[in-house]
């Protein structure tokens, strides 16, 4: 395997050393093949927000085993699952499910074009939406982390049509449609960023992306796969009160089987094959176990509490690094949105991309590295959000915080 892994954001190599490999998990807590335990916050990226293994969501996807994993026809599930998206998320009026966040980015981009009958696109730099050739340009996630090129292996072609500004700066999107007037199909972002570290938006930045692509006849595209069902039911979207065109959605949505999605308007969406002439399909979207695990994930998630219970846990681990960080005298910022968080080594405040890379990244190394020593597994790198999960207990926190205080006074 290339590197040692399957996804270059699991390699160790901006943190130095080889992968952990990993035997279990439960709840907020994973074991490694040599019987290490360690307290999760990367939540295999996202979707245990119920925390690892949940038991009903076990026996859920044991009783659907029993019929069958894959029937290449439709299924009720679908149906059902479907339905909890539209009903969640506010932008969503008709829903395609897919197997990956990439590929609901790539389906929702052709959608755009297709419905716009323009080609070009506004990305933020830093943000990643998947590894399709149009996205690998100034990507975040492991292209931010290993360091590698924008696009090595893309045709120019591919990303001709690409065009970037710095995340929380508005000037450089009104530039951007005003030098490419009725060219520009839509905006795609994600509303909270968490492939360049955890970045939220500047008040107002989201509305006023809102307006823009309204007065230029763009499509606003939320990509939601990490924040989806995790900043709130109804996602960033709901929680920030802004409305996109399209959004993507994925990690949640499959309580950690293989998922994504792509929705929006209707009359967009009717645009997409067989109702339309734009064609996507895939043999295993929609799948009986994906479908399952996700339906038992929301139906936890609609829970009363749910959301307070992440705000209040994510605040205290959050404010607890921070503290334990300006205590042992270490530059250091950070924040949360619910069960969402990062950190980051400089004074800040981090507002985009740049403002991210002038984190130190050598310190984050030996804090990681300590961290690793001391039971507790944040992700491989300065440039990746983190996960709390209804498991999360407030000793997990508790215990977290003081292994940070202890590592923070030895680097």
């Amino acid at each position: 395997m290339p590197g040692g892994v399957n996804s270059p954001v699991r390699a160790f190599k901006s943190v130095g050393g080889q992968p952990i490999f990993m035997d279990s998990v439960k709840g907020s807590h994973m074991w490694d093949i040599d019987g290490n335990e360690y307290i999760d916050y990367v939540g295999s990226w996202g979707p245990a927000i119920i925390g690892h293994a949940d038991d009903e969501v076990l026996e859920a996807l044991a009783e659907t085993m029993k019929k069958g994993t894959s029937f290449g026809s439709p299924c009720l599930l679908e149906s059902v699952l479907a339905e909890m998206v539209i009903s969640a998320v506010p932008s969503i009026e008709m829903v395609r499910f897919v197997n990956s966040g990439t590929e609901a980015c790539m389906g929702v981009l052709r959608l755009a074009r297709t419905f716009t009958g323009r080609e070009k696109i506004i990305k933020f730099e830093g943000c990643y939406h998947g590894h399709a050739d149009p996205f690998l340009v100034k990507a975040g996630s492991g292209v931010a982390t290993l360091g590698l090129p924008d696009s090595p292996g893309v045709p120019k072609a591919t990303t001709s049509g690409t065009l970037t500004a710095p995340y929380n700066d508005i000037a450089a999107v009104e530039s951007l449609f005003n030098s490419n007037e009725g060219e520009i199909a839509a905006i795609i972002l994600e509303p909270a960023v968490g492939n360049s570290g955890f970045i939220t938006p500047k008040p107002d930045f989201l509305e006023a992306i809102r307006r823009l692509t309204k007065e230029n006849g763009a499509l606003l595209i939320f990509d939601e796969v990490m924040t989806g069902f995790r900043l709130s039911y109804g996602g960033a979207q709901e929680y920030f009160g802004i409305t996109p065109d399209l959004t993507t959605l994925g990690k949640v949505i499959g309580g950690g089987l293989p998922v994504g999605a792509y929705g929006g308007r209707r009359e967009i969406m009717e645009m997409v094959a067989p109702a339309g002439p734009m064609y996507q399909a895939g043999t295993l979207s929609g799948n009986p176990l994906a479908m399952t695990a996700g339906i038992q994930t929301l139906k936890r998630l609609k829970a009363p509490g749910t959301y307070e219970y992440l705000d209040r846990i994510t605040r205290e681990l959050v404010q607890g690094i921070l503290n334990a960080g300006k205590k042992t005298g270490h530059a250091i910022c950070g924040g949360h949105i619910r069960g969402m968080f990062g950190f980051f080594f400089t004074e800040g405040p981090v507002h985009n991309f740049d403002d991210a890379k002038k984190s130190d990244a050598a310190k984050f190394v030996r804090f990681y590295q300590g961290m690793l020593r001391e039971g507790v597994y944040f992700a491989p790198s300065q440039f990746e959000a983190g996960f709390t999960s209804l498991a999360h207990s407030p000793e997990d926190i508790q215990k977290t915080v003081a292994a940070a205080e202890n590592v923070l006074s030895k680097i």
